[in-house]
This record gives structure tokens, C-alpha cells and sequence, in this order.
């Protein structure tokens, strides 16, 4: 599939201006892993959050929550008002309450032993079968913000729009099966070679395109 060459050098245009600030953030996201358990959750929960709602705002929710002690401890009916700016909050609020319970274990939460930071591919298949509300998506996306998806794709709408403009895809997908979404990641993969800009740079660099600011 030809490349659209002028949308090209415009993105290249705008990563050169723009990839200290990008590396800079990818160090932050590598130095999560070395935290706790909880800070991991933590991100694992705006993760479970972002679907249909603005980052900024899934992100102020968990502060909120780790302020309030809600989000380790807090019950179903104490979480709920907190995530009411996140869209579908019912579903979602549940989604945290039920993550906590498959990862506590000896009265903690646990989430380092689940996840091999060898083998991202399987530790994302882990967490599609095993977390509600986590897909490929979300799951590449909190792989990412713990500093382990250099070679995963998170595939949201404003990343596929920007595909189909720069001619990755001819189409934007109605729905993304895992099929699906794989075959799309494989040809992110080949662009980001081809234009030599790496993975994660591309995702922070396409977010940064369409809000203004490089952030999560």
C-alpha cells in the first residue's frame, strides 16, 4: 500500500520538533515498573477508564480515588460517584472493583507476577482474558504507560484516523476483532520501520497531533 509522502514528511516535521519531550515521557512510563504493585494498578485502572473518555479526565478520576483511599479499598457504591466524568462509569467502576479482586492476593494487590516484561505479547493476552474491560487496546495502552509496549500498537480512533490519512489503511475498521487488530498492529509496525520513527514515539507523537500536549 503507496504511503501518503506529503502527510509523511509533515509528521516527521512535527516528531523532530517534538521527540525530546516524547522520549522524555517514554523514560517517565519505564520508571513506573520500578514502583509499587499499586501504582502499577493505578494505571492499569485509568487504562480500564479511557475507553470514550478524555485521558485528562480518567486520570484526575484515579488521583481522586487514590486520595480518598477508594481505589484499593473503597467498595463498589464508594467508587461510582468518583467516576462519573468517565463515560459508561456503572460498568467501569465495576471493571476496577473486580481487577482488584483477581489481583489480590496475601491481603494485597499483586500485579507484577502477572506480567513478563520478556514477553509483552503474552502478558497482553493475559490481560485481555483475565480484566474485564481490558482489550487489546487498553491492554497495549497500560503495557505502554508501564513502559513495556515498544512493539505494541494502541489502536484507538484518533490513531486509525491518522493511519488512513498517512495510507496505512485504506479503510477505518467498523470494529477491530483481534484478527483484526493484529493485522493493523503488524502494518503499524512496517511504517514505523519504513519512516524509521519507533512504535511508542508514533502513539505519543499522533496524541500529541490532535490535543495539542504529549501526555498518556
Amino acid at each position: 500500500m503507496p504511503y501518503k509522502q506529503d502527510s509523511i514528511n509533515e509528521l516527521k516535521k512535527t516528531y523532530k520538533s517534538r521527540k525530546s519531550e516524547i522520549s522524555e515521557r517514554l523514560m517517565h512510563f519505564k520508571a513506573v515498573w520500578d514502583g509499587s504493585d499499586k501504582e502499577i494498578f493505578s494505571e492499569l485502572c485509568f487504562c480500564i477508564l479511557t475507553p470514550q473518555s478524555k485521558a485528562v479526565v480518567c486520570d484526575d478520576i484515579i488521583n481522586n480515588l487514590k486520595n480518598n483511599c477508594f481505589l484499593f479499598e473503597g467498595s463498589l457504591e464508594q467508587i461510582k460517584p468518583h467516576v462519573k466524568r468517565a463515560r459508561f462509569y456503572k460498568n467501569k467502576s465495576k471493571y476496577i472493583v473486580e481487577a482488584r479482586k483477581c489481583l489480590f492476593k496475601d491481603d494485597k494487590i499483586c500485579i507484577k507476577d502477572k506480567i513478563d516484561a520478556k514477553d509483552t505479547v503474552n502478558s497482553r493476552e493475559w490481560l485481555v482474558k483475565n480484566i474485564k474491560g481490558i482489550g487489546y487496546k487498553e491492554a497495549s495502552h497500560f503495557l505502554r504507560n508501564i513502559g513495556m509496549g515498544d512493539d505494541l500498537a494502541i489502536l484507538d480512533i484518533h490513531i486509525l484516523r491518522n493511519l488512513k490519512r498517512l495510507g496505512v489503511i485504506n479503510t477505518m475498521p467498523k470494529s477491530l476483532s483481534k484478527k483484526m487488530y493484529l493485522e493493523i498492529e503488524e502494518r503499524l509496525k512496517e511504517f514505523s520501520r519504513q519512516i524509521k520513527i519507533p512504535m511508542a514515539h508514533l502513539d505519543l507523537l499522533f496524541w500529541s497531533m490532535g490535543t495539542g500536549r504529549i501526555f498518556k
